[in-house]
């Protein structure tokens, strides 16, 4: 079977963890959302991207939820001393990370190269790909004003209320990205906020009439009534007025044939019903085999 998962953000990441823990790197490719990529002290910062390849490396903080374990600030705290943006933080490991890739896209590489680079280096065997090469960045309509994901997000916290994602103009995906899912025989939305992570990933040119082609199954991010982690459970009642539920979150999607949810919840798709939290790596395993399990 050749699995394709769309992710984005920390719960993403986690079963895309479990998944690799069960598929061969010839078996499983992994599309990550860029759309909360920006330009942080001139440096090209990939959160979602870095948040998948430190998790496959063995590397990322899993307390924290985000960055490198055993991580120093000294970069950091100097930066404040001269006056400079402290609010999104960037650890000295994490640094070099952002350096190598912004020289390298400096000198006309392409994202899916870079990352292929920095993934090789930290030993990761399964593909990641970006979900497309140039910057497109995902900007939030708030009753703040118009922001970018990263400002909203960290920066406020994501506090002001959202009333429109906007996803930028139509644009293409890479060759890569449209070779794996065209080669697919499953698709699977790993849950991620649908918002913010996985609808800039289906709003590039040709993604969702390709998905309406192939098997696709979602887990969902909402388990009785809450998001996980962040903040979609707000995003689903300021947006489209409901409360937050599985069936909500899995409505944002039109053409998923199952759905992955948790014990007690519903959906108005046919269902699998599991433990979907993943606290343990053992439970990022068994939630990726009973996706797969449903999908055959």
């Amino acid at each position: 079977m050749k699995v394709v998962v769309l992710t984005g953000g920390v719960g993403g990441t986690k079963l895309v963890d479990g998944l690799c823990a069960t598929l061969a790197p010839e078996e499983l490719t992994i599309v990550v959302n860029t759309g909360d990529d920006f330009v942080h002290w001139g440096l090209t910062v990939c959160p979602d991207l870095d948040t998948v390849m430190y998790t496959l490396s063995d590397l990322a903080d899993h307390e924290r939820g985000w960055g490198l374990r055993d991580e120093t600030w000294n970069a950091l705290q100097m930066a404040e001393r001269y006056g400079g943006e402290a609010w999104f933080r960037l650890g000295d490991r994490d640094l070099a990370t952002h350096v190598h890739r912004t020289e390298w896209l400096r000198r006309g590489e392409r994202l899916t190269a870079v990352t292929q680079t920095l993934c090789s280096a930290l030993g990761v065997g399964h593909r990641v790909l970006p979900m497309c090469d140039a910057p497109r960045p995902t900007l939030l309509r708030t009753d703040a004003g118009d922001l970018p994901f990263q400002e909203w997000f960290v920066g406020l916290r994501a506090a002001p209320a959202v009333a429109e994602v906007l996803y930028g103009d139509p644009a293409p995906t890479t060759p890569e990205v449209s070779a794996a899912l065209d080669d697919a025989d499953l698709i699977v939305l790993a849950p991620s906020n649908p918002y913010v992570s996985i609808r800039p990933i289906l709003a590039l040119d040709g993604i969702v009439d390709t998905l309406r082609r192939t098997q696709v199954i979602a887990v969902s991010p909402i388990v009785h009534g809450a998001a996980v982690k962040g903040p979609l459970a707000a995003m689903l009642h300021d947006i489209h007025g409901c409360e937050p539920s599985a069936r909500a979150a899995l409505a944002r999607y039109d053409f998923v044939d199952l759905a992955v949810i948790e014990h007690g919840d519903d959906a108005a798709i046919p269902t699998v019903h599991t433990h979907t939290v993943m606290r343990t790596r053992a439970d990022r395993i068994r939630l990726a085999q009973t996706v797969l399990e449903a999908a055959r």
